[in-house]
């Protein structure tokens, strides 16, 4: 195989696999990614058997063919060199020959035969916003459990309706749950949990692919592909039984404020500084035209700072994870946020405060035993 490539197309097209490839395999074809010549286009491929992408882009084909080649140091190499034509040449030994200039270098690749055949693209469900989904992601994507062991929340659920995108994702502790009004079609009825690993590497192709772009979907029954342009993610599907989440979102929340993003979380940020390591606990009190954020440690020292708020009812304090709320505050785009409570054995609830948006964020959190 033996073809010639813009250097800036290569770097482009090699960057957006490297997340899906498997830095630390005991299989080492997985490190590698796949590099197939025909006609006048090359087709790249990487996958850790539970997600594979695939990409291409045009080249100059010499001769047809195919091989694979460390997929993180071809990528350190080629973005090294000046940006010119790059030509690459796969020898019958496995050998990759690398021509830029006055540059000549080779690696080891591997055969081919035992880069593992991705699945299938399955039938079409609907054709998705680029744009409304990497939001959704982004304003999920933090509240994903780290626990391996309860594999059902390593990942967010997907609800598709004919006139709705909704996306939810839980650790246990806090909630967090976005929903787009988008019309997908009367046949757009579908339900999925989407891996966290693969909610990343989506949001990079839809932030890659342009705000108007538009996003396929479908699904079989063991995994999900999305499709924008000439590149392709496949993820397998997570199993099991996401929470029942409507039945956690609060029902009653009696009291409401509005506070100034940027400042409440400089707020939160500064007084964090004095929570315990592992709990990040902080106490939220809410009274007469004030809320405090207050934290301590006997050994270190103690913060405590108030922002000015429109509200005249009952003194509340609750203990909240610092970490949690501070999450929230960078995903949402909108200037100011609600604060909705109730009492301090109840959960508190974020949301964007402008009565404009055209969509509806929920961040629910737990309260702590301070």
């Amino acid at each position: 195989m033996e073809f010639t490539i813009s250097r800036s197309d290569l770097v482009r097209e090699l960057s957006l696999s490297q997340g899906v490839v498997e830095k630390r395999t005991t299989i080492p074809i997985l490190s590698n990614i796949l590099v197939e010549a025909s006609q006048d286009r090359i087709v790249l491929t990487a996958t850790d058997l539970e997600l594979g992408i695939r990409c291409s882009c045009p080249a100059t084909v010499k001769r047809q063919g195919a091989g694979t080649v460390p997929a993180k140091r071809f990528l350190d190499y080629v973005r090294l060199l000046p940006n010119a034509d790059v030509q690459v040449k796969f020898a019958e030994n496995q050998w990759v020959s690398i021509v830029c200039g006055r540059s000549r270098t080779r690696i080891a690749g591997m055969s081919r035969d035992s880069f593992p055949e991705l699945p299938e693209a399955a039938e079409k469900v609907a054709d998705l916003p680029a744009a409304v989904l990497a939001s959704a992601i982004s304003q999920t994507i933090f509240a994903i459990s780290m626990e391996e062991s309860r594999f059902t929340l390593n990942g967010a659920l997907l609800v598709l309706k004919p006139d709705s995108l909704t996306m939810v994702a839980t650790d246990g502790h806090r909630l967090s749950l976005v929903q787009y009004p988008v019309q997908l079609g009367p046949a757009a009825s579908h339900k999925a949990l989407l891996p966290r690993k693969a909610m990343a590497e989506v949001a990079k192709l839809c932030a890659d692919a342009g705000a108007d772009a538009k996003l396929e979907f479908s699904a079989s029954d063991n995994h999900l592909f999305f499709q924008i342009g000439d590149r392709l993610l496949i993820s397998r599907k997570l199993t099991g039984n996401f929470p029942e989440y409507e039945r956690v979102l609060p029902r009653e929340q009696p009291h409401k404020i509005h506070i100034p993003r940027d400042e409440f979380r400089g707020t939160i940020e500064r007084v964090a500084q004095f929570s315990d390591e592992r709990s990040h606990a902080v106490k939220v009190q809410v009274a007469a035209g004030e809320l405090k954020v207050h934290s301590s440690l006997t050994e270190t020292g103690e913060s405590e700072e108030s922002l000015a708020v429109e509200y005249d009812g009952p003194s509340v304090e609750i203990g909240f994870n610092a970490q949690y709320i501070l999450e929230f505050l960078r995903a949402v785009p909108e200037s100011e946020v609600a604060f909705l409570f109730k009492d301090a054995a109840s959960a508190g609830e974020l949301r964007p405060f402008a009565d404009a948006i055209n969509y509806n964020y929920r961040y629910i959190i737990m309260p702590m035993r301070i």
